[in-house]
């Protein structure tokens, strides 16, 4: 498996940086808000925290007993949460370069860790089929939403911190209200395992990602499906919208990275539902890949 990291630059025929330093597969990668900082975990157990520049300096977290899945940094750019295989969910601070504190009621492999938008809560997504919400302050376990009929991939907040939404193996979207804790959405649209979803900036749409090779936008105002978008050539394993909502990026088992022009502004939806999908390479008037980063040249 691949151990080096890549940082791509938007801008036509700019150079990427390969960073090296992890021992085995790198699982995931989180920007702090600033974009100063680059965490990344690995299934070497550790977290790195890197200068995103040319030297592509880092520090390394001796975190978890096994896998990292997940790494995500909180609003202020001073705490890191990350999720592991060894069942915990653990909280650093990227200041101090130190551990704060574990939590360990999952009974499986966590998947996803992510903090709320205020920095205030902790939802985490684990194979035992639970999503757990949990208070950061008091470190307890506020509410385990228990719905999903499989493991559970990923999760995340909604951009207010009202709602959060998690995926599965169950090839489900879920969406609760994290404060009465209530069932609110529920989409079952993909073939198979949804693998991972991002918000839109707006709150209003929702982009999911599934093995069934698919990308999927939902349109959370009317709780239908807005969109399905096909490019990638086997499962499709990550999504995320930029932090404008302007891009979104797709990731895959075909070894693709994909970026795509969200257009939301200027899209006329109604037309958009009764047509097929536009050519990928399209980007003008509608949803439409824009670049693809199978291998580019490297510093």
């Amino acid at each position: 498996m691949d151990s080096t990291l890549m940082i791509w630059h938007m801008k036509p025929q700019s150079r990427a940086y390969r960073f090296t330093g992890h021992k085995d597969a790198v699982t995931c990668v989180n920007f702090s808000p600033s974009g100063h900082l680059l965490a990344s975990g690995s299934r070497d157990k550790t977290v790195r925290i890197w200068v995103p520049n040319v030297k592509g300096e880092s520090t390394v977290f001796r975190a978890h007993t096994a896998t990292v899945r997940s790494v995500h940094f909180c609003s202020d750019g001073q705490s890191l949460v990350t999720a592991s295989d060894d069942k915990t969910v653990k909280v650093w601070s990227t200041h101090r370069q130190r551990f704060l504190f574990s939590l360990t009621q999952h009974i499986n492999w966590v998947r996803c860790a992510k903090f709320s938008p205020d920095g205030r809560l902790i939802v985490s997504a684990s194979d035992d089929k639970t999503v757990k919400l949990w208070d950061k302050t008091s470190r307890e376990c506020i509410h385990s939403y228990c719905e999903h009929g499989g493991f559970v991939t990923y999760v995340d907040f909604h951009p207010s911190g009202t709602c959060i939404a998690a995926a599965g193996m169950d090839n489900t979207v879920k969406v609760w209200d994290a404060r009465t804790h209530r069932l609110l959405q529920h989409y079952q649209l993909h073939s198979a395992a949804v693998n991972a979803l991002s918000f839109h900036p707006s709150g209003n749409y929702l982009i999911t990602a599934s093995s069934d090779s698919t990308l999927k936008i939902l349109d959370l105002m009317e709780g239908r499906l807005l969109y399905t978008l096909h490019g990638h050539q086997g499962p499709a394993t990550t999504v995320a919208f930029s932090r404008t909502g302007e891009y979104f990026a797709s990731g895959g088992s075909d070894e693709q990275v994909m970026v795509w022009k969200s257009n939301f502004d200027i899209v006329d939806y109604g037309d958009m539902k009764a047509r097929r999908p536009p050519p990928l390479t399209s980007s003008s008037g509608t949803l439409g890949r824009i670049a693809a980063f199978p291998q580019l040249p490297v510093s």
